[in-house]
């Protein structure tokens, strides 16, 4: 097995409550709350569970686009943050490191400028990272459009002029122009139609293997992780509550909540015998002790609600944390 490109250990993102004329902080939104994991140089990592359960968070924080409350991220052999330690990278290293880690955003009209053409959106990176100037980025910027399944005369056009999906492309070509080795897609085909996310996964799947890439793909259709991705977490209220290959998680499911996931999508197993998980999910600014599942859980223990479960390997790399395999 290849060396871990990226390594984030007890990562966490608090965001502050204010309140009262002072506007003093009297409490935390734990949104990641001591996250740790690995991915491989060349992996595609999965990430999933419910709506607001940290996924996005956790993406953007690794790539430093948050500011961590704490924990330690280190991408190919280089600390990018250690808050405990006290360890930054200095902001010119930070600078030549954006290149090799890059995001590909979930609305793709949101995150281009509305403003400048195709070309210059594009080749952006490339003039500000001094690869490439003048005509030379520009040429670049329409090869990357046609490696991307758009002709390169769309490169005088504005956002506006484009579908979903082609924005889609574009926003994937300015994520690749500069050559990265990581890329972080925050739910790259959530706000597309059906038949355009079967089209996008593979142009992502084709420039994995063309460009090599390493992918945390975030998402909450488990059809297409399973599709998608070597290896998937489940995430729930700030923390991963299980991590295994694909055939793993979907052929030896271990966690209650994963169960509950797998469970739910359209098609799968029989209907009478879904998993409805009871309860809301409780709120990440007063997550109850213990297992944070257990207020849902149906196979919830005494000590469930006393002592929070161990990230444990189950063999095989299969990763889960729950007092049921103790």
């Amino acid at each position: 097995m290849p060396d871990a490109l990226l390594k984030v250990e007890n990562l966490k993102k608090y965001y502050p409550i204010r309140s009262g004329v002072f506007r003093r902080v009297n409490n935390y939104v734990k949104a990641v709350d001591g996250v740790s994991f690995e991915i491989k140089a060349g992996e595609n990592f999965g990430l999933v569970g419910e709506s607001a359960c940290g996924k996005t968070t956790l993406g953007r924080t690794v790539l430093n686009l948050h500011e961590p409350t704490a924990g330690r991220v280190t991408f190919n052999g280089n600390v990018l943050f250690d808050v405990e330690a006290k360890q930054e990278m200095d902001q010119k290293s930070i600078q030549s490191m954006r290149k090799d880690m890059q995001i590909i955003f979930q609305d793709p009209f949101a995150s281009l400028d509305p403003r400048w053409n195709v070309g210059r959106i594009i080749s952006e990176g490339l003039i500000q990272h001094k690869i490439l100037e003048g005509k030379a980025a520009w040429a670049r910027a329409e090869e990357l459009l046609e490696l991307c399944g758009l002709d390169k005369s769309n490169a005088l056009k504005f956002p506006h002029e484009f579908s979903g999906g082609q924005r889609q492309r574009i926003g994937i070509a300015r994520s690749i122009a500069v050559n990265p080795k990581f890329i972080v897609g925050d739910e790259p085909i959530a706000a597309l139609d059906v038949s355009i996310q079967a089209q996008i996964l593979k142009l992502l799947q084709k420039l994995i293997h063309e460009l090599n890439l390493t992918f945390l793909f975030i998402s909450h259709d488990l059809n297409v992780v399973r599709y998608f991705c070597d290896r998937i977490g489940v995430m729930y209220l700030g923390n991963l509550v299980e991590v295994a290959t694909s055939d793993q998680l979907f052929e030896n499911t271990m966690h209650p909540y994963s169960k509950a996931l797998l469970a739910a999508i359209p098609g799968k197993g029989d209907p009478k015998k879904r998993i409805i998980l009871k309860g809301d999910v409780p709120s990440p600014a007063a997550p109850p002790p213990g297992c944070k599942f257990h207020t849902r859980c149906a196979s919830a223990m005494p000590i469930c609600s006393k002592a929070a479960p161990e990230f444990k390997d189950q063999g095989g790399g299969h990763m889960v944390a729950c007092h049921l395999y103790d």
